[in-house]
């Protein structure tokens, strides 16, 4: 079941999207340059490795309790406005990527592995309307009517596939042409920044508007440093690249904004709904942009950019801070404004020197915009979370870059949310209102910026937030540092299913479907809770891990990601690669994890160890489970998004895919051309 709005149909979000965009033109004709905190409307190559293995089954674990808990109100809303520049496709809520086929083939053993999309727009539950037709070489090769994916045993490394949709007896535009891998990975050259330099995080969206997904990195100094660590750190790069290997841009963010895990969070989306994704990210004095300038629009204007702000320990504390919007064909500044939650003074925060200020986290999500879910994604940002706890929303329309929202912990009646953040946040739609609430961990921000509940556990470091009980909507998986232990919880009420405390600092955990036994409820798995059912804390057999998670096989089980290795659980590898390198540290996390290509199973994208590529990786098992383009489900395309920030963490369906599952949700949505 999926909690997806229920309540309002797609007719009563038009009308209120199109009452709400006249209120804005009669009360907010114009918009001027956004300032500091508060709510309102402001301004505004080549490499080896990869192998293939099937495996197995289970693993044991256990402790328990139960609870229940919270839900005041409080916080502020303001409007702001704007409206998309091209047309849609379709007439759902939810603005997604209009994709194109994402046609892949791979050359294996006994012919070519062809795998494509199905778009969120031509899915029907009847399954008989929607099938497809492959081509090899112009001939009509199969019209395939039980999956999105075949193995042509008479393929060859030359043969030339296309895809075409057909429709309720009508067939469609033919896909462009590809012609297979010869491994189960294409490589993305890279270039490091001079000096010592990884590959770290990486984020996308269609950058340049072709239909394709492409993608946002991060590189990461060998210098950088938590924030919890004093020492002065290199300059940190973003660089956007197409999965063909063009490098489109590389941003210097400058000496003005530190490296480490916990600084830069990209939001990465298309937010002005020109069909080409923006990037959003923290900015100050000396960044320059894709095309080498320095920044100059709003308030960047006239900055002194010789200056440095970093003290002798390496933090930066003094200063201007902005938020900057990048175009991602090029990298070029769009917008630039006051970061919507300023530093004040540090103290508040909950230390003197600058670790707890500097906690952010980020992402992009479709929240209401003065209390109306309009369906547009909006860039997400989040200061803080040990102590005061803030979260921010703002727009990106008609080139003008405004705050939306901003939550307070420190506001009157949030003061419950505060503490109660993770090195993370996610978004889903936990009330079914259309609009997807922020989940900092033990606390959900209402999508109107409001305080929604809190578990009352604290901090933690890890989550992991979809129908982790079957029929019970959004749940939360989180671990705690404060408290020890970890707990699932529902996303709306945050009503405790279970919850264990103890045991000191429990660093990771996973929750997900992964294996025989837990058909009703997903595996919450750690270290120190073990393996408990999601939905009563009884010890369960699956073991989902502690790290990353990943669609790969053929059944509807998730596989185990962890370091270059995919397993599956009870043991049994079904990829690794030697020659490539994990990210962060003991996190030991991919570059990223997303439905870039094919069918709705995921890729895997890691750095070669030496830094000179990204490796995409794709599934060559063929299956009959058939599921839309998980990027055209408005849970999972806003938590990928999320994916980079801090900790990173895997993305997740806001439906149950799993043994027994019933059909997938027709996703409310709509595409811009």
């Amino acid at each position: 079941m999926q909690r997806e709005h229920t309540t309002q149909g797609p007719v009563f979000r038009i009308i209120a999207s199109f009452l709400y965009a006249i209120s804005l033109g009669m009360l907010f004709p114009a918009c001027g340059s956004s300032g500091g905190g508060g709510s309102g409307p402001g301004p505004g190559g080549t490499a080896s490795g990869g192998t293939t293995q099937v495996g197995g089954q289970m693993n044991p674990g256990g402790v328990t309790t139960a609870g229940g808990d919270t839900t005041p109100a409080g916080g502020d809303t303001t409007p702001t406005g704007g409206n998309t520049t091209v047309a849609p496709s379709g007439s759902g809520h939810y603005q997604m990527e209009n994709l194109d086929r994402g046609v892949v083939a791979v050359k294996v053993t006994g012919g070519v592995y062809v795998g494509w999309r199905m778009l969120g727009t031509e899915y029907d539950t009847t399954a008989s309307n929607v099938s497809y037709n492959l081509y090899r070489d112009g001939n009509k090769l199969q019209n395939v009517t039980d999956s999105t994916n075949f193995l042509d045993a008479a393929g060859t490394a030359t043969s030339k596939y296309t895809v075409s949709a057909v429709i309720k007896g009508t067939e469609g535009a033919q896909s462009d042409p590809v012609t297979p891998w010869t491994q189960n990975y294409t490589s993305i050259p890279l270039t490091p920044p001079g000096g010592s330099y990884s590959a770290n995080d990486g984020s996308t969206g269609d950058l340049d508007g072709d239909g394709k997904l492409d993608i946002v990195l991060k590189w990461d100094p060998s210098d950088s440093h938590d924030n919890a660590q004093s020492g002065v750190t290199s300059d940190v790069y973003i660089d956007g690249y197409t999965l063909a290997g063009t490098k489109l841009f590389r941003i210097d963010l400058g000496p003005n904004i530190r490296a480490g895990a916990h600084y830069t969070q990209m939001s990465v989306g298309d937010f002005d709904g020109d069909g080409k994704a923006e990037l959003a990210v923290k900015t100050a004095p000396g960044t320059k942009d894709g095309t080498g300038a320095y920044l100059s629009t709003g308030t960047a204007a006239g900055a002194d950019n010789s200056a440095v702000y970093r003290n002798a320990t390496g933090y930066i504390l003094t200063g201007p801070e902005w938020i900057t919007v990048f175009r991602g064909s090029d990298g070029k500044e769009l917008a630039t404004v006051d970061y919507p939650v300023p530093r004040g003074t540090v103290t508040a925060w909950g230390d003197g020197y600058g670790n707890r200020v500097d906690r952010f986290n980020g992402g992009m999500a479709f929240v209401k915009e003065g209390g109306v879910a309009t369906g547009k994604p909006s860039i997400i940002q989040g200061r803080g979370y040990y102590t005061r706890l803030t979260v921010s929303s703002l727009t990106y329309r008609n080139g003008v870059l405004a705050k939306n929202w901003v939550f307070d912990g420190d506001a009157a009646g949030n003061s419950k949310a505060n503490g109660g953040g993770d090195h993370s946040e996610m978004a889903a739609d936990t009330d079914n209102d259309g609009g997807q609430e922020i989940i900092t961990g033990a606390t959900t921000i209402d999508s109107s910026g409001t305080f929604k509940c809190s578990s009352g556990q604290g901090h933690g470091d890890a989550m992991h937030i979809s129908e982790l009980v079957v029929g019970k909507g959004i749940s939360v998986f989180t671990v705690h540092e404060t408290v020890g232990g970890g707990d699932c919880h529902d996303g709306a009420t945050c009503t405790l299913y279970f919850n264990v405390t103890g045991g000191g600092d429990n660093g990771r955990g996973a929750a997900d479907y992964v294996g025989v036994g837990n058909e009703t409820a997903a595996s919450c798995s750690s270290s120190h809770t073990g393996n408990l059912n999601c939905g009563t804390g009884a010890t369960v057999t699956p073991n989902a891990g502690s790290n990353f998670l990943i669609y790969w096989d053929d059944d509807e089980w998730r596989e185990l990601e962890n370091g270059t290795s995919i397993t599956k659980v009870g043991g049994g590898t079904l990829l690794s690669c030697s020659d490539c390198g994990s990210c962060n540290s003991t996190k030991s996390t991919p570059t990223l994890t997303a439905d870039l290509l094919g069918d709705w199973r995921e890729e895997l994208v890691l750095r070669q160890s030496t830094n000179a590529s990204l490796k995409v990786f794709t599934t060559t098992t063929v299956t009959k489970r058939r599921i839309y383009t998980l990027m055209h489900d408005p849970t999972y395309r806003a938590q990928v998004a999320f994916e980079n920030s801090a900790y990173n963490q895997p993305p997740h369906v806001g439906f149950h895919i799993g043994v027994g599952m019933a059909d997938p949700p027709v996703p409310d949505i709509y595409l811009v051309k």
